[in-house]
């Protein structure tokens, strides 16, 4: 029964963040665009809804509870930095066209885009701020002297406001973004933050319940610990 679960999980999740992206991309594919840009397009929506399913990937979704968690986290930081990689360099991605066609200069291109404060193109900065201090915050999670409870809602907290910021940015700027993709952008961002946010204010309920004492765990047998909070009798 496990491994029918699983294989089912797998299969939905690919369905939802790989299969109907493409499906929804290919609708509104620009017939004059050329097909570098249409390349670069669909590898960043490709990248955008693989972030949206970091939020299915955590404890908050009780399915992943089928699938031993030590893999789950792997899996869901080879996701977190590869994709995120990609997507920081989604506004240079913007301009490289430039250097093969002529007219204005990548460097003046790219100029104009960062300068040009629209609704959307303020809200992409934005986002693209959000990303890096994600990563930044992740990568040095050893070094910021917070307890593992605090670090995790921290991380939490900014990659919804992240995912919020973005999806719009998304929706109002995207090329590809029609009635069906902004709707099912919202429905896999909506459904991942509800997930999210149902497990942060429970958290906050049974730490309110119970008082909680930090118990010292080490994780991963390397070593490092872990705040784990432990309800009182």
């Amino acid at each position: 029964m496990n491994t029918i679960i699983k294989k089912y999980n797998l299969f939905v999740l690919v369905v939802f963040i790989v299969v109907l992206p493409v499906l929804l991309w290919s609708r509104v594919i620009i017939s004059h665009r050329a097909l570098y840009k249409e390349m670069i397009s669909i590898m960043t929506i490709l990248a955008f809804f693989q972030l949206l399913g970091q939020f299915y990937l955590n404890r908050s979704n009780k399915l992943v509870s089928y699938h031993k968690m030590g893999r789950v986290v792997t899996f869901h930081k080879i996701i977190g930095y590869l994709f995120i990689g990609i997507l920081i360099f989604h506004p240079f991605l913007i301009v490289l066209p430039r250097y093969l066609e002529p007219g204005m200069s990548v460097t003046d291109a790219f100029i104009s885009l960062i300068t040009t404060f629209k609704t959307g193109v303020v809200l992409g900065i934005i986002s693209w701020v959000l990303m890096i201090l994600l990563v930044l915050i992740s990568l040095l999670r050893n070094r910021l002297g917070m307890k593992y409870r605090t670090w995790r809602t921290v991380h939490g907290v900014l990659s919804v406001i992240f995912i919020v910021l973005a999806t719009w940015h998304a929706i109002n700027l995207g090329r590809h973004t029609d009635v069906f993709m902004s709707v099912f952008m919202i429905m896999v961002a909506g459904g991942g933050i509800a997930l999210y946010l149902r497990k942060l204010i429970k958290d906050i309920k049974v730490g309110g319940e119970n008082g909680k004492r930090n118990v010292t765990a080490p994780v991963f047998g390397d070593g490092r610990s872990r705040e784990c909070a432990v309800a009182s009798e």
